[in-house]
């Protein structure tokens, strides 16, 4: 989509620029093909372009029964907690293997939280109540952030995961060393009253004041 958007950006502007720059000359240009061919045809084509794409790529984003390792995700403000196939825990950290698809499995303790790791690709609601799917796969080793992406409460800001994509021959042995070790506790924004939430109340009362009214 960046692409094909970067495509049209540029084809507009030199359009524009081809426009400005034969201003002085006279061209005969036919309102009717321009209206069709700008205006209907070209949007036409892009559009279906792009759907097609979201479509092929977001079927591949469903979870399928094909054997892929499944992971459960549970959300709870304001951290995420991870379990395995083989019994092992983690929190914050979600560790899986490289170049390998996974699915993780979806819920939430309190409200409805979103699980989204951008690099990755995807985003999938937490909900109270049920389980939703999402497939994934880290291409290459190394460190991925995830976020909620789902306004939850005063924490939302700093609910923050990370995806630690291991080679294959070492994921093993990374489950091991993570199982039941707990992150580190996230920081969560103070309650703090709205910077103008007594101005009325103070208002009010000095006009209560001025006319005599206890």
């Amino acid at each position: 989509m960046f692409w094909s958007a970067t495509a049209i950006v540029t084809g507009v502007m030199a359009t524009a620029i081809y426009a400005m720059a034969t201003r002085d000359r006279e061209r005969a240009f036919s309102t009717r093909r321009v209206l069709v061919g700008w205006g209907l045809i070209f949007p036409a084509l892009t559009l279906s372009a792009l759907m097609a794409f979201a479509f092929l790529r977001g079927e591949q984003l469903l979870a399928r029964e094909d054997g892929a390792e499944v992971i459960r995700v549970h959300a709870e403000r304001w951290e995420w907690r991870f379990a395995y196939p083989g019994g092992q825990q983690s929190d914050g950290v979600l560790h899986v293997p490289a170049g390998r698809e996974f699915t993780v499995a979806i819920t939430s303790g309190d409200v409805i939280h979103s699980f989204w790791v951008p690099r990755l690709g995807g985003k999938m609601d937490a909900v109270p109540g049920r389980l939703n799917r999402l497939r994934l796969q880290a291409d290459r080793p190394g460190i991925y952030y995830g976020q909620c992406s789902e306004y939850c409460g005063q924490g939302h800001a700093h609910m923050q995961f990370e995806v630690h994509a291991h080679p294959p021959a070492d994921y093993a042995a990374a489950l091991a060393a993570a199982d039941n070790v707990e992150a580190a506790p996230l920081p969560v924004l103070d309650q703090r009253s709205a910077p103008a939430g007594d101005i009325i109340e103070r208002w009010t009362d000095r006009v209560f004041e001025a006319l005599g009214i206890s």
